[in-house]
């Protein structure tokens, strides 16, 4: 039989990456208009795939209203293809939520139109996550397409093959063995057809294992190929032993689904043999991928969970806001955007999008603390402090917080007036215009002070404790002073000259030396990839002089080591091996009582260029693989890629250094320290027996795109345009932790408890923003329910379309799990929220839904 080939018109449409959203948003308006247009009047024109993202629709209407009901018929007689996605997402560096509400935001905006493209379509992602075949199971999508990550040593050679995450969940995928692209701006002329396609076809014709190809005619930002059918008719010509027709992706995979004997693929393709997987990409624009760790922790550890708890008492759960959150965030999600690998105008266009995410998040978080806290019967007192664990499980542990009052001394008291101590740690005057402006507009300029303050006490499980802030007679004093000892139940830590820390675990008699050198090393490399010059000139902060304090700081101890490390100030002084500039660090190192985290935060002022800074963590242990977290689960690397020992030889598109994604930890395998971000997503497992743990902090870099580098020969990535700012010639804040744990403990919970802190709410009399009272109380105490089973909480929300609360939990234990809580579970769904079959039960690295009553 003829082969079949399948020419199906798209456009690929990087909402923005060298150029702004702003001018690709003016191209739209053009480029849908010919669109419609052609789909319109043509019925010989069948179909049009409008890239499997909706935010091209959102940015459409936007400027075109107007062309609302035009689109609708389009898109309800299958001639527009949408969906299933909002953005074309980061697979990598994005966390679980991110990428399931970008499915469901995706579905949601397609429901509006009519259908949706039933296929995980993610043509340039850079890198696929094992998880993925899981994830779009979880919407009902088996079929998946894709370009980067694949070759023949993870179990084909073909480019039809069952993709198959951990717990069982697979995809049927086509891959695009070279791109999307292949396509674009195709010639009519028989000599220029043939010289061009005559390179593509044996490509295609070895990889099919059936009689059907795939040519997909479109490019990025590519406007409709006109004279498509005339190339179509020209290729019969060419390849009269081949069908020529146009057709659509659905069409394809109708077919390739008559057969069901391929191969099939496990878990994370990340091989850059055949196309480039950026695997260092991780680390471009450190500061704006902290920012997305941050935001999205706070987003899903927070304000979801907190938001829930406010509907269970009463209150509404603005879905509205949170969507509008969402979205924001997951414009920054697409590919090219969340890789950093963008102009400078664009990231700054990042950056703003995050940091209005983020002002609505905290925002809104403070609203719903305060509409908890306010709806209490207040015959007690009017001041209270309301602590929030966002967790599953109770937890006993240091609290800091803040109160503001113009109280000279106070008391805490909970509602069975039982005296709770605490220690005053800080506190400073607060000008009451701030507090309220009506007090100073009525002439009361008398200051309020706001402390502080530790204390310990346990909080309910998915729920609050309300204490009572009353006067004093007795003064407390600030409980500040210098110590000598750096100590708690679980670890003693010790201090170097070069501002080097030992731990000392005790509860395993176990040392861990010289934690926390930096090593610095050049970065020839651009905003896709790491890349050092040749004979590279690294330095190490082995020498560096620091000043360190240490206090003691009411329930927790504080340290701060700070010094300057001198390196070259680009890369001319970098190959001279000349120190002629320098940066500032200071490692701020929190050690609370009673708890098993080592806090830490890299303060790093930056003055030089073209380099890359890591911290190094010891974890004395020779490793043999590195143990990390991805969506929903945990996933093991090797610390070696063998393909180092070939990839010249066999001409891969880059060099398979071991530089590997997280998204919360990292550890080496058998080693019992593990490192918790909430900011460093980029880690790297070196030393001569692979025993240390090197997390990229940043990486400086002055272009786009470069060409003929030492890890990526060949062509730039991208373009050749300057980016100064990625430079990152600033002030940047890391934050990242280190804990101690056992085999019977889970690090994917670990991480989420830090990454989860208790959060409190002050009450007091006044307040600028004033809201009249709801006409019920809540209560001074409160537990939504309790987890009593293995399972780490991916989050808590209301659902989508009913007025239950839909609970995610994964299991990164290799044991099957089964959810358990002192309240009933209502039903199962499935990550789109519809309803399936119940159960309970949890599979290794496996992700479930459930609904649970109001």
């Amino acid at each position: 039989m003829a082969k079949q080939v399948h020419i199906v018109p798209h456009m690929h449409w990087d909402r923005e990456w060298y150029f702004s959203a702003e001018e690709s948003k003016i191209l739209l308006i053009n480029n849908m208009e010919e669109i419609m247009e052609r789909l319109e009047h043509d019925p010989d024109y069948p179909t049009y795939t409008l890239d499997g993202q909706t935010s091209v629709l959102e940015d459409y209407l936007t400027m075109m209203p107007q062309n609302k009901e035009r689109l609708k018929k389009l898109i309800q007689d299958g001639r527009l293809i949408i969906g299933p996605w909002y953005t074309q997402t980061d697979e990598m560096v994005v966390g679980g939520e991110s990428i399931v509400r970008n499915l469901l935001y995706g579905h949601k905006d397609c429901q509006e139109f009519g259908s949706c493209m039933n296929i995980g379509y993610l043509p340039d992602s850079f890198g696929q996550s094992g998880q993925m075949p899981m994830i779009l199971n979880g919407f009902d999508i088996h079929r998946s397409m894709f370009w980067r990550g694949t070759s023949e040593r993870m179990g084909t050679d073909k480019t039809e093959f069952y993709w198959q995450s951990d717990d069982g969940s697979r995809v049927l995928t086509q891959l695009l063995p070279l791109g999307y692209a292949i396509g674009k701006y195709l010639p009519t002329d028989f000599d220029e057809l043939k010289k061009r396609c005559d390179k593509y076809m044996p490509v295609l014709d070895k990889g099919a294992t059936t009689d059907h190809i795939l040519i997909p005619n479109g490019h990025d930002q590519m406007p409709l190929q006109k004279n498509i059918t005339d190339v179509v008719e020209q290729f019969h010509h060419i390849y009269p032993d081949k069908h020529f027709f146009l057709s659509s992706y659905d069409n394809l995979f109708k077919e390739l689904e008559k057969k069901d004997n391929y191969d099939t693929l496990h878990g994370e393709l990340l091989d850059g043999k055949y196309m480039r997987v950026h695997r260092s990409i991780f680390s471009s624009r450190s500061d704006i991928k902290t920012m997305n760790t941050m935001i999205e922790n706070k987003l899903t550890n927070i304000l979801e969970p907190l938001a829930s708890l406010a509907y269970t008492l009463g209150f509404d759960y603005y879905h509205g806001v949170i969507e509008s959150i969402w979205k924001e965030m997951m414009k920054n999600h697409a590919h090219d955007s969340m890789g950093c690998c963008c102009s400078d105008k664009v990231h700054q266009e990042i950056v703003n999008r995050f940091m209005i995410a983020n002002e609505k998040i905290d925002r809104l978080i403070d609203f719903y603390k305060r509409k908890i806290t306010d709806a209490m019967d207040c015959h007690i007192s009017l001041d209270k402090l309301t602590v929030f664990n966002l967790l599953t499980y109770q937890r006993k542990e240091v609290i800091e917080a803040q109160i503001t009052t113009r109280m000279k001394s106070f008391k805490l008291v909970d509602k069975d007036k039982q005296i709770i101590p605490f220690e005053i740690v800080h506190q400073e005057i607060i000008d009451p215009g701030i507090i309220d402006r009506q007090i100073v507009h009525y002439g009361n300029y008398d200051p309020f002070v706001r402390y502080t303050i530790h204390f310990k006490d346990s909080i309910p499980a998915m729920g609050y404790k309300t204490y009572f802030i009353l006067e004093d007679e007795i003064q407390k004093e600030i409980s500040m002073q210098d110590c000598s000892l750096f100590e708690n139940e679980f670890y003693k830590i010790s201090f170097h000259d070069n501002g080097t820390i030992d731990i000392y675990d005790k509860k395993r008699d176990c040392l861990y030396q010289e934690v926390l050198l930096l090593e610095d090393g050049s970065d020839d490399g651009d905003g896709y990839d790491y890349s050092p010059i040749k004979d590279d000139y690294i330095i190490r902060s082995h020498h560096v002089k620091a000043n360190i304090e240490i206090q003691q700081n009411g329930m927790k101890k504080v340290a701060q080591i700070s010094y300057d490390m001198s390196l070259p100030k680009d890369l001319n002084s970098r190959k001279e091996k000349v120190c002629d500039g320098q940066i500032h660090v200071c490692f701020e190192i929190e050690l609370k009582d009673g708890s098993s985290y080592i806090g830490i935060k890299a303060h790093i002022q930056n003055n030089v260029k073209d380099h890359r800074l890591r911290v190094m963590i010891p974890l004395q242990i020779q490793g043999k693989m590195s143990i990390s977290d991805f969506q929903f689960g945990m996933i093991k690397r090797p610390v070696y890629d063998l393909a180092m020992d070939v990839w010249e030889k066999e001409r891969w598109s880059e060099r398979p250094d071991s530089i590997y994604p997280m998204l919360s930890y990292v550890t080496i395998e058998g080693s019992h320290m593990a490192a918790i971000t909430n900011s460093i997503r980029e880690y790297e497992i070196v030393g001569k027996n692979y025993e240390t743990l090197a997390l990229t902090l940043y990486r400086s870099v002055g272009y786009l795109g470069k060409e003929d580098l030492v890890r990526r020969p060949g062509r730039p990535s991208g373009i050749k345009l300057p980016t100064p700012d990625s430079q990152l010639l600033t002030e940047m804040t890391f934050e990242f932790a280190l804990t101690s744990y056992s085999n019977d403990e889970d690090l994917s919970i670990l991480a989420k408890e830090y990454l989860t802190p208790l959060v409190s709410y002050n009450k007091m009399p006044y307040n600028a923003m004033k809201l009249n009272d709801v006409d019920f109380f809540t209560p001074y105490e409160y537990s939504l329910f309790e987890q009593e089973s293995h399972l780490t909480l991916s989050t808590l929300k209301k659902a989508e379309n009913e007025d239950r609360l839909v609970l995610r939990v994964f299991n990164t234990c290799e044991e099957n799990q089964s959810l358990k809580l002192n309240i009933p579970l209502e039903n199962t769904i499935n990550l789109n929220e519809e309803h399936i079959t119940f159960d309970n039960i949890i599979l290794y690295n496996q992700v479930k839904s459930f609904l649970i009553k109001k």
